[in-house]
């Protein structure tokens, strides 16, 4: 049986200024997908794209911005409307407050389709060839954010057995008891794991569609599996069929996933001829 180490969770004072490791795994986030993103570049159908429809690196550049946008904006937003309707409704000025904590990752996906529609706008792009772009550059993200709220020692999973070589106990959470690392578990599964399968897929010329619905089917499985070892919200609890909020916001994202797929059947590999 392991002990939560309790990390401090700031990690630079400078005077009256304090950088927290959960905000160091934000830039984290979004420095690996910068690099990924200079990578997928390499990519079909992405390298073979020529004048006006061309990428390029500040193509990159200017989805990580949108996406920041999408990521904060929605990731609260959600977090506030999913979670907490009814309190952040009756103290509206509070959804700002973002220093406060509170960030959905569901939110934070309805932020970026937004922010990518707004960039597949402005660009003249397809939409669904920039999601296809995205995808395989979010998992590393995913990954940063989870050690981010290990270190803070926030989302504990639900108690394990007593012989798990692996559980551990989080003193914050009122119980001297192991319980599942779920941090570690979604880290692995929706980041590291996710991330291999879908860049692996993604490097070989796909079908349009066919990258983003992978990834809606892979993250939307895999959460759903992580929760079943994550201590739900302790205001929430388990909601109808014995599922946490989590896993009821997987159901959507993987029958959109699954429409997807089948859409994306109909469509040309690049580069095949037409008969």
């Amino acid at each position: 049986m392991l002990i939560y180490p309790q990390f401090n969770p700031v990690a630079l004072q400078l005077g009256p200024l304090s950088v927290h490791w959960y905000g160091l795994t934000y830039l984290a986030a979004f420095g690996l997908f910068m690099l990924l993103g200079i990578q997928r570049l390499k990519h079909q159908p992405y390298a073979s794209l020529q004048g006006p429809q061309a990428w390029s690196r500040r193509d990159v550049e200017d989805i990580l911005f949108y996406g920041v946008l999408g990521v904060v904006l929605g990731g609260r937003l959600g977090y506030c409307f999913f979670y907490k309707p009814l309190h952040y409704l009756s103290h509206p000025l509070e959804i700002v407050q973002i220093w406060t904590g509170g960030m959905s990752f569901h939110g934070g996906l309805l932020g970026v389709i937004v922010a990518l529609v707004w960039f597949a706008r402005a660009h003249h792009r397809p939409w669904l060839q920039v999601t296809d772009f995205v995808a395989p550059c979010v998992p590393t993200g995913l990954a940063a954010g989870r050690v981010g709220n290990f270190i803070n020692g926030e989302l504990w999973g639900r108690f394990s057995p007593p012989d798990l070589p692996w559980g551990m106990v989080f003193p914050q959470s009122g119980s001297m008891l192991p319980r599942h690392p779920s941090q570690v578990y979604q880290m692995l599964l929706e980041g590291l794991l996710l991330f291999v399968l879908l860049w692996l897929y993604a490097r070989k010329p796909r079908r349009l569609g066919e990258v983003s619905a992978a990834f809606l089917l892979g993250y939307g499985v895999l959460r759903f599996t992580a929760e079943y070892f994550r201590e739900p919200d302790a205001f929430l609890g388990l909601l109808s069929m014995g599922m946490s909020m989590g896993q009821w916001l997987c159901v959507p994202m993987v029958l959109g996933g699954v429409l997807m797929w089948r859409w994306a059947q109909g469509q040309p590999l690049p580069g095949a001829r037409a008969h």
